[in-house]
């Protein structure tokens, strides 16, 4: 029952943080325009490269370095405190490195605006409350700041010249969410010497997992940067848009890892082998189940569901939705076999190898597949780079587990989902789009 608990308050969060940005979406793009829409996307993928070399890996080897720990409280505490210590130097060198980059930027105040991302990676603690498995204190807190998030654009973003506040209150949005985990240490996190402090020892480690990370990065971010700097900046914010979409279902599934990583690792560091591997086969079933139907559904939907829902201007959305859908399923196959095995089970190698491998082929596919097709080369790319990644995990765990328990009820789903397509698809083909069809289809 903890396992299930954590998972809905998980993927309650997960669901919430794009939720939001969705919920606003049809707001900010009438107001914004697709160009402030654009800018937003591209100044925001910039930024997100000094975020993942800020982060150094930590939320990842954190989580997992809490998990083992746990039982231990002391151990726990001095960890947590060379971990946050560690972080923060990085998080510092960064913004030096960002403070040279202003200068030579395209968008110099937007990136300032932007950089409050950077500032808030230092007091992001959500990995503490993951390892020891207390999803609630972290879901609860940061909901209630993200709301006063959406009620402040609300209130405050009217016009296009707003696009600068708009990304003012994202930032702090995030910077407020993060600062509000800290007061709940009392109890969890114990007094240590801080002369016996080891900080360095963790550096290995945790580049460890920032590499896998940094090349996850490369094809979740760059094909936003390369189309606002290919296919111009409007090309980025559609990109970014049926993106957001796809994401929001996703998060449904990809919320498993977060919370099974402890859970696995746990069991892992205790020499369950056996319960670890019926683990994955069972949150791999799940996420099967989830990301069949929702990839079927989103794709039936996403032709007229895209530009209905952002309004004129963005009817390329629809198509990018579509072409993007079959990432639902692969995802939660590689978050599975990645987050919630490899991991947790010091396979780092394999993980690391296959988001190389991913980001590699993203990066030659994507020069061009964005020359020759524009928004639908950049998300043909990252299709083909998730084929990749979750193709080569399940070749490296060919030995470890069963394919047969895997894949058990595979077919089922498939079947299921391809006669929920086609009558979805003829809907939203032939009647006109309102929030009645739109609902009927999802009915």
């Amino acid at each position: 029952m903890k396992v299930v608990r954590n998972y809905l308050y998980n993927a309650g969060y997960q669901l919430l943080l794009v939720l939001l940005p969705l919920i606003t979406a049809t707001y900010i793009s009438r107001v914004l325009t697709n160009t402030g829409v654009g800018l937003n996307s591209y100044t925001n993928s910039i930024i997100s490269y000094f975020v993942l070399f800020g982060s150094l890996g930590v939320n990842l080897y954190g989580n997992r370095e809490i998990a083992y720990l746990r039982d231990k409280p002391q151990e726990m505490s001095q960890v947590f405190w060379e971990i946050v210590i560690l972080r923060t130097l990085s998080v510092i060198l960064t913004f030096i490195v960002f403070l040279m980059y202003l200068p030579f930027s395209k968008y110099p105040t937007l990136m300032l605006f932007q950089s409050i991302n950077l500032l808030a990676v230092i007091l992001d603690i959500s990995w503490l409350y993951m390892g020891i498995e207390d999803f609630k204190k972290t879901v609860t807190r940061n909901t209630l700041v993200k709301l006063l998030s959406l009620i402040a654009i609300f209130i405050f973003v009217k016009n296009k010249n707003d696009l600068g506040l708009y990304v003012i209150i994202l930032g702090l949005g995030g910077f407020l969410g993060n600062l509000t985990l800290w007061p709940f240490l009392k109890g969890v996190v114990g007094k240590v010497n801080w002369r016996q402090l080891h900080l360095f020892k963790h550096v290995r480690p945790s580049l460890a997992l920032f590499v896998p990370q940094a090349a996850i990065s490369v094809y979740a971010v760059l094909n936003k940067t390369m189309l606002g700097l290919m296919a111009g900046t409007v090309n980025s914010g559609y990109y970014y848009n049926a993106d957001t979409i796809i994401k929001t279902v996703l998060a449904l599934a990809t919320a498993t890892g977060t919370v099974m990583l402890p859970h696995v690792a746990n069991a892992f560091a205790k020499g369950e082998k056996a319960k670890v591997n019926q683990m994955l086969y069972d949150s791999f079933d799940f996420i099967s189940f989830l990301t069949v139907a929702m990839m079927f559904g989103l794709a039936g939907l996403s032709l007229h569901l895209g530009p209905y829902f952002y309004g004129r201007g963005f009817q390329p959305v629809g198509l990018a939705m579509l072409l993007e859908a079959p990432v639902i399923l692969l995802i939660g196959w590689s978050n599975a076999i990645g987050t919630q095995f490899l991991l947790p089970t010091n396979h780092n190698k394999e993980f690391t190898t296959s988001v190389i491998l991913g980001a590699g082929v993203n990066v030659i596919i994507n020069f061009p597949l964005i020359y020759f097709g524009g928004l639908n080369g950049a998300i043909l790319a990252t299709v083909i780079s998730e084929t990749c990644v979750t193709g080569y995990q399940l070749w490296v765990v060919r030995k470890m587990i069963s394919f047969h328990l895997l894949f058990l009820n595979l077919p089922k789903y498939l079947i299921a989902g391809v006669l929920m397509f086609i009558p979805v698809f003829w809907i939203n083909n032939s009647v006109h789009t309102s929030i009645l069809s739109i609902g009927a289809e999802v009915l």
